[in-house]
């Protein structure tokens, strides 16, 4: 029996979801994905032409007003509130610059976040220095340079004693404090104040030679949405700072209470979206502030309130496109769209569910599609099941609000990390440049035996 050269193999039918939910008599405005063909007046499409897919995009009109909003709704309850910008969020210098020029301190938690503030001009005395391992040079640096440190352990205590007697004079430092807020507790960093380890900490302080105690601080987690938490750590610390006044005798020259604030983002574990649960930044402020205001009085000059913002504040400045390179049929329904970027520029997929939009119309019919990077691991998945115009190659994608951990946590990997652009004002400049081979394969050496060349022997 002769086969038929001309029939097609047999492949089992797929049933797709479509939605004509905006199109014809079925059109509804609220299903509507809007396409993203703008950003800061500039076009996606001529931006991608630019400087290259994927990449990630500053809008610097965004981080300033989310700046500002924050420092009105705390300065306006509490005037002596300072903001030190936490760096580990996002430490692009330009952003940094940005942050420092609406009058943001540096909050830094290495010494390579240190020499950042340093080159950017931010005097030492608008440096809060946090985080569990200070080097012994970079604890002097900071002593010289007149920076809150906060001391994280018994280990660092002995350590900014005896830095402080080389240099021959006291020095001031504040210690961090856990408490008994979450599950599971953050008690990695600082000392128990249930326990009474914060206060005895304070006692051994005061009896230092070269250590002198100048402020309490505390950071109860990240996209806390439980205003309570925030009532909890103000109350403590104060009482806290309170009992050290009547005790020891010292007033506390500032209470740090650290960041958490979250941003509009939603967390895969949310049913709903992010905006719709979490508090304004108002009613952080108030809950706050309140606390404070009542209890000045127990002070005889009113401490200063530090907070230390990350998310809130970068979080919806920035945002990653990416191409679609590629889309393939899946036996799910659901397609595969490929992109050109992937989970090593957007770590922070893991926890949040990004919102995602191509620069293609939403008056087609619309699909649900899984998006997965460019990398070759099965892991690299960007979100599943995003709602979409029918997705073709070479749309782009506007992936949102990607400001907060994913470019400090970014990392080489199979390709070389993209460009980033600050748009201000219709233009836009590199702060970024895109990386090249020798920035990545530079700092290796190969030992010269290494080099030879050793033909395989003949048989």
């Amino acid at each position: 029996m002769v086969k038929d050269k001309g029939k097609k193999p047999y492949l089992k039918p797929v049933i797709k979801k479509v939605s004509f939910a905006d199109t014809g008599k079925f059109k509804s405005e609220h299903l509507k994905t809007p396409a993203s063909k703008i950003i800061e007046n500039l076009s996606v499409q001529n931006l991608i032409s630019d400087y290259g897919s994927p990449l990630y995009v500053v809008a610097e009109s965004t981080l300033r007003r989310s700046y500002r909003e924050l420092a009105q709704a705390f300065t306006g309850r509490y005037p002596r509130t300072t903001i030190a910008y936490s760096y580990k969020t996002n430490y692009l210098s330009a952003i940094c610059a940005i942050l420092h020029q609406e009058g943001a301190w540096a909050e830094v938690v290495s010494g390579f976040e240190y020499e950042i503030a340093g080159r950017l001009g931010v005097p030492g005395r608008m440096i809060i220095f946090n985080g569990p391992y200070k080097k012994p040079e970079e604890m002097k640096r900071a002593f010289i340079d007149g920076a809150a440190v906060n001391l994280d352990s018994l280990d660092e205590l002995k350590t900014a004693g005896e830095v402080a007697r080389a240099l021959g004079r006291k020095v001031k430092v504040g210690i961090r404090v856990n408490m008994q807020l979450n599950y599971p507790v953050w008690d990695k960093f600082g000392f128990s104040y249930e326990r009474g380890e914060a206060l005895e900490i304070c006692r051994q302080i005061k009896k230092h030679r070269y250590l002198q105690l100048a402020g309490l601080h505390c950071h109860a987690g990240t996209y806390i949405i439980d205003l309570g938490i925030y009532r909890r750590v103000i109350e403590n610390l104060t009482t806290l700072a309170i009992n050290i006044k009547k005790e020891l005798k010292l007033d506390m020259e500032y209470l740090d209470i650290g960041g958490g604030y979250p941003s509009r983002n939603s967390l895969h574990t949310q049913l709903m979206p992010g905006y719709t649960i979490a508090p304004p930044i108002e009613q952080y402020a108030e809950t706050i502030c309140s606390v404070i205001n009542r209890k000045s009085g127990d002070f005889k000059n009113p401490p200063r309130l530090i907070l230390e913002p990350g998310r809130s504040v970068v979080d919806e400045c920035m945002h990653l496109l990416t191409t679609v390179v590629a889309v393939k049929e899946r036996s799910s329904g659901n397609r595969a769209v490929i992109v050109d970027a992937g989970v090593n520029l957007l770590s922070a997929s893991t926890y949040y569910r990004y919102e995602m939009a191509s620069d293609r119309n939403s008056s087609e019919a619309m699909e649900e599609v899984d998006i997965y990077g460019a990398l070759c691991m099965q892991i690299d998945v960007l979100r599943k099941s995003v709602r979409l115009p029918v997705v073709k190659t070479g749309d782009i994608i506007t992936i949102s609000k990607v400001g907060a951990y994913n470019f400090t946590q970014s990392m080489q990997f199979i390709y070389p990390r993209p460009a980033v652009v600050l748009l201000n004002e219709g233009k836009a400049a590199i702060i970024r440049r895109k990386e090249k081979y020798e920035d990545i394969k530079g700092p290796e050496i190969i030992p010269a035996r290494l080099l030879k060349h050793v033909p395989a022997k003949q048989k």
